[in-house]
């Protein structure tokens, strides 16, 4: 019988609690592309509870690094999708 080694992600729950914010801002952000009511709230406190969590890292740290690169992005998705109206056109579900 031949031992496997065990593929697992990393063992820091930091990094698991992590990836669980990038993953939930990501589906908010296509969320709010498809143009579902209330996208924009949701994707605002997806932002805010990575912003949140992240707080206790360096400022340098990788998480965030690419919380400043994305909030960017989703603060320009936001405002737009609040100008020109989120609610899909008719006959789109």
């Amino acid at each position: 019988m031949t031992v496997r080694k065990r593929i697992t992600r990393p063992g820091n729950p930091r990094h698991i609690r992590g990836e669980r914010f990038k993953d939930e801002v990501y589906r908010q952000m296509f969320r709010l592309e498809e143009r579902r009511p209330g996208a924009e709230m949701g994707l605002a406190l997806a932002l805010l509870r990575a912003w949140l969590a992240a707080d206790s890292k360096p400022d340098g740290s990788e998480e965030r690094e690419w919380l400043k690169k994305v909030s960017q992005i989703c603060l320009q998705m936001i405002e737009t999708a609040l100008q020109t109206g989120s609610t899909p056109p008719s006959g789109v579900q």
